[in-house]
């Protein structure tokens, strides 16, 4: 089986450590396209943020108790955007009612438009069993960029 891929890494705030409350995550999540299979990065300092997938109810009110999915691992983090879907994203201990909160819109992968010369194309074809391998490795050289 043969899958294409093609996703993008987004710092999530337009930086390598802006997961914090001195970032309009609203306007900076208006000026991205975001496509399932898509990465965020975060990047923040875990003894005072957090970061929480919850659904859009709890986004709203900034309830982080009964969230979906707690991301925070280790302060460089990164989460996969698997379904075109509404992805909601907070951090609690307060810092949600700061601004620290933002919504997308997953958009499905578009349709790849039919390449002219093999060689101008940029998509690439991988084994479906390495697509885990191929993304951790380009998400680990992005963030040693």
């Amino acid at each position: 089986i043969i899958v294409e891929v093609e996703s993008s890494l987004h710092r999530v705030g337009g930086g390598r450590y802006t997961w914090n409350s001195d970032v309009n995550f609203s306007d900076w999540a208006n000026h991205q396209r975001f496509y399932s299979g898509d990465w965020l990065y975060f990047g923040f300092n875990r003894t005072r943020h957090n970061i929480l997938q919850v659904n859009k109810s709890s986004y709203e009110q900034c309830v982080d108790n009964d969230y979906i999915f707690n991301i925070t691992r280790g302060g460089r983090d990164v989460f996969q955007l698997l379904e075109p879907k509404p992805y909601y994203f907070i951090c609690g201990r307060g810092y949600c009612h700061k601004g620290m909160k933002f919504a997308i819109n997953v958009l499905p992968q578009p349709s790849p438009s039919a390449p002219t010369n093999l060689a101008s194309t940029t998509t690439h074809l991988i084994p479906s069993n390495a697509i885990t391998a191929a993304i951790l490795i380009f998400t680990f050289k992005a963030l040693l960029l």
